[in-house]
């Protein structure tokens, strides 16, 4: 078994933080359809601004609002404006691993999605 990065969105900034809640991170409910990742799914996020990069758990935000907000202890290494990547992780067998394939999703403007 293998951990894979079975998607990445990139190009997303960061709209707001909520330092007091549980920890988590808010991302548009249209992009998570699109990156094929579920509420409460873990996810990495980097911050390409300080090099930060955490581990947590999704929250589905209004779909097609654009928001990415960092919820909770998370928030403290995040700055409103900050560019990022998101990853979400798949454990694969070597069977599976002869057919994956990593999907890549870029978000332009107001965390759109670019087609």
């Amino acid at each position: 078994m293998r951990i894979m990065t079975r998607c990445k969105i990139k190009g997303g900034k960061v709209t707001d933080k909520n330092l007091y809640y549980e920890g988590s991170i808010t991302i548009d409910k249209e992009i998570l359809k699109e990156a094929d990742i579920l509420p409460g799914e873990m996810v990495y996020v980097l911050n390409l601004n300080n090099g930060a990069r955490i581990f947590t758990y999704v929250i589905e935000g209004e779909e097609n609002s654009g928001t990415i907000c960092l919820n909770g202890p998370s928030a403290r290494f995040f700055e409103v404006g900050d560019e990022i990547i998101i990853l979400g992780l798949s454990i694969v067998n070597e069977d599976e691993l002869k057919n994956f394939k990593m999907k890549i999703i870029t978000l332009c403007e107001k965390n759109k999605i670019q087609k």
